[in-house]
């Protein structure tokens, strides 16, 4: 099966910052580390590197947090939203895989910081499901849209 073409695009939920990936992602993975868990808001963070060259802002840029003397991740300071995390001594870059435009394109092929991933992990995926269409009406659903048109 072959992968879409190139550039993979991405940016956050306001718009405010968008991207283009002219690699395709290496080493995607979840992270269920605590700064990780922590810069998410989330028990992991999905990620996928490139090259730093690879990496194109196409709309803003994100701001930067030095999470650590490691590290830095890249958010849009607009409405939060997660992009990147990078080691400051690399020469590549992750992006967030819940910001690709299709967050299906890449899928985790592994996960780091096992010592801090939740007990009930696993058990998530057997949690009772609906569809959002189906605990909201038409028109309670058009005011979760974005306020700002979505790729």
């Amino acid at each position: 099966m072959t992968s879409p073409p190139l550039p993979i695009a991405g940016g956050c939920q306001c718009g405010a910052v968008r991207y283009a990936l002219d690699a395709e992602p290496g080493n995607p993975h979840i992270c269920h580390c605590r700064m990780c868990q922590r810069a998410f808001g989330s028990y992991f963070a999905p990620l996928a590197s490139v090259p730093r060259a690879a990496l194109r802002w196409t709309a803003g840029a994100p701001s930067i947090y030095r999470s650590s003397r490691a590290a830095e991740r890249g958010f849009c300071a607009a409405c939060g939203t997660p992009l990147t995390f990078a080691y400051v001594d690399k020469d590549r870059i992750a992006v967030s895989l819940g910001s690709l435009d299709d967050p299906s394109r890449v899928k985790p092929a592994r996960a780091y910081g096992a010592e801090s991933r939740v007990p009930f992990f696993d058990e998530l995926r057997r949690l009772p499901a609906t569809r959002m269409e189906d605990d909201a009406p038409p028109a309670e659903l058009e005011t979760f849209r974005p306020l700002k048109p979505q790729p």
